[in-house]
């Protein structure tokens, strides 16, 4: 067996490089925060790769022939009780493998992109410091040895993404945006740690490797009912979704994401594309096995998973920002795995939907990664985000057309491409399941390729006069990640996930079935005909199919008034019979009763203090009339 200990410095060092940067950065010239953030991530890439080819290959699979959970690295943090302890360690499994070649692959094109678009910036190093705190952070989550590693890193996660997210601090909107993610999240992450909580309570243990064996005491524990018909596990389990729903964007806790656009474009590369939505996946992947014993729990994702999906699909229909269509994208393929995993089993054939989410997270990454650098690129050159201000960027640009025109036929799943591998598993998991469930992810993908390539014709098709400047292709270190991305939209989909992530460990084969892949690629160029025959050229087509669907299209285009309806919760329901009341209650009655003892401890001091007032004739008095009343007492009290 390979001593996989050396894989610490995957996250080691990012965190070295944050304490550089962070701290000495502003010494030395811009650029060399940019290097340095951009090697380290390229040598955890680099260990990263080796560590999946050890793994995978060489010593990553038991007796059996499945592959086995190695514990990398280990060491005791924090005792509880004589039996309950927290470690900090290293776990190696397929999806943790899997999840180290999706991060640092992602952060490292994200590193080296931003040199070239952030040029200039008065924050560089701080931009740079705050991407490998985040790098790190993510990269600790998903080889956390326990349930409660994950959580710190998780929160570690939150704070990085709220400073990224927040970089143009002088930025109202920035501001605003990062505040609302921070906000929105922590609600989510106060579900997860409940659950945690329960879970702890419930099994005795945090440790991963103990909670999802098969003689697991969450399988064993907690499962008679507590409340509304659930078990502790069952709810444990609802508990620690909300979290990962948080985290990934999904019904009703995705109103942050559209927001966190306001960040720069890597940023949204980083966050949005491969990393940070996707932990709530990770999650429950890693909690696969209980869940899998917690059918109303497994539904609550399932659903929750084919909802997110059909309704940012929907949405993104009808947006003009381009970061914003991509960031309703986002949800929507996070959705698509919530529900290929909500609709899998365990081992074998009936974890196809497991190894399909997992596939899709992996060939996503790439895609998307693509679409997002490919947006900032096209951003850097027109200096807007608006569909409307962009056109006829084709001839300008054909690097970055040829590689978002990749990017978009992957995402609507048209083979050969990645995508389409990815997506045709999810729908097979999916048809297996329900006949319902799989029509409406299958309308998800006609949506998609609809919006995808809406986006791409107004981008690089038509005319635009409105220039202000001629549009000219990015640098060489933004082109390159590119590319590089680009072939993995391309070639993604050949790597033979089934025989290395699968929910058991166990390796099977899977194949095309026909009756799922030909109506899901039917979907897809269905939905690049609609697009093409609208958006190709410049028509009133449109214009006139939005008026005709009325309400329903206003609605869409105000993304279904989710965040109004927030703010009258917030505004009108809470501040005002909850927040206010509650607020009167501390001013008049907490800080009254407060405010009163304070009143009559003055007085009383006031009052006192004249006792002691510095004259000696007073005090003379004072002892004098003392005595004299003592006297007159004692004899009192002697005659009588």
């Amino acid at each position: 067996m390979i001593d996989f200990s050396y894989t610490v410095l995957i996250l080691l060092i990012p965190l070295v490089v944050f304490v550089v940067v962070g701290l000495f950065g502003n010494r030395f010239k811009p650029i060399v925060s940019g290097l340095v953030g951009t090697t380290g991530l390229f040598i955890g890439w680099v260990l990263s790769i080796f560590t999946a080819y050890n793994y995978f290959f060489v010593s990553g699979k038991g007796a059996e022939g499945a592959f086995v959970k190695v514990l990398a690295f280990s060491m005791r943090w924090l005792n509880l009780t004589d039996k309950l302890h927290i470690d900090m360690g290293v776990l190696l499994d397929p999806i943790s493998v899997m999840m180290l070649i999706v991060i640092t692959t992602v952060s490292f094109m994200v590193h080296l992109y931003s040199i070239g678009y952030m040029a200039g910036e008065k924050g560089f190093s701080r931009f740079f410091a705050t991407l490998s705190l985040f790098s790190f952070s993510m990269l600790g989550l998903v080889v956390a040895t326990n349930i409660f590693q994950m959580y710190i890193f998780w929160e570690l996660v939150g704070v990085s993404s709220y400073l990224l997210i927040g970089f143009y601090y002088t930025k109202d909107s920035a501001v605003a945006a990062s505040k609302k993610a921070f906000i929105v999240t922590r609600f989510a992450d106060l579900g997860f740690l409940i659950g945690i909580l329960m879970l702890s309570y419930a099994t005795g243990t945090f440790d991963f490797i103990k909670l999802t064996a098969p003689d697991s005491p969450a399988l064993t524990s907690g499962q008679g009912v507590w409340f509304l018909g659930l078990s502790t596990m069952t709810w444990s389990m609802i508990f620690i979704f909300m979290g990962g729903a948080g985290k990934s964007a999904m019904f009703p806790l995705h109103i942050w994401l559209p927001d966190a656009m306001e960040g720069p474009t890597p940023v949204s590369a980083l966050i949005h594309a491969a990393t940070m939505v996707v932990a709530g996946v990770y999650l429950v992947a890693r909690l696969f096995p209980i869940y899998h014993m917690n059918a109303v729990a497994l539904d609550v994702v399932m659903y929750v998973g084919a909802f997110s999906s059909i309704f940012a699909a929907v949405v993104a229909c009808t947006q003009y920002d381009i970061k914003r269509v991509l960031a309703y994208s986002t949800m929507s393929q996070i959705g698509m795995m919530m529900f290929a995993l909500g609709v899998s089993g365990y081992g074998g054939e009936e974890g196809l939907g497991f190894m399909a989410s997992m596939f899709h997270l992996f060939t996503h990454a790439f895609f998307k990664a693509l679409l997002f650098l490919g947006a900032g690129a096209i951003i850097h050159a027109v200096h807007s985000n608006v569909m409307q201000d962009m056109g006829g960027l084709r001839k300008h640009m054909p690097i970055t057309h040829a590689t978002f025109l990749i990017a978009c036929l992957a995402i609507a799943g048209i083979p050969p491409l990645s995508g389409f591998f990815s997506k045709d598993e999810i729908l097979a998991a999916g048809h297996m399941k329900s006949m319902f469930l799989f029509i409406v992810e299958l309308t998800v993908s006609g949506l998609t390729a609809f919006y995808m390539f809406r986006l791409y014709y107004n981008i690089f098709w038509g005319k635009n006069t409105h220039y202000h400047h001629t549009p000219h292709e990015a640098p060489l270190t933004m082109t390159l990640p590119l590319m590089i991305l680009a072939l993995g939209a391309l070639f993604a989909g050949l790597v033979p996930f089934a025989s290395l992530v699968t929910s058991d460990g166990m390796p099977f084969e899977t194949h095309i079935e026909l009756g799922v892949a030909i109506p899901a690629v039917l979907a897809g160029l269905i939905g690049i005909t609609i697009a093409t025959l609208m958006y190709r050229k410049e028509t009133n087509v449109p214009e006139r199919i939005f008026n005709t669907l009325g309400g329903f299209s206003k609605a869409a285009f105000n993304k279904f008034y989710i965040d109004e309806v927030y703010l009258f919760i917030t505004k009108k329901i809470l501040f005002n019979y909850v927040s206010r009341p509650v607020a009167w209650f501390d001013r008049h009655i907490v800080d009254g009763a407060m405010n009163g003892m304070a009143y009559v401890t003055n007085e009383a001091s006031d009052r006192v203090k004249k006792l002691q007032s510095g004259q000696v004739q007073q005090y003379a008095l004072v002892f004098v009339s003392g005595a004299l009343l003592l006297a007159l007492l004692f004899i009192y009290l002697w005659t009588n």
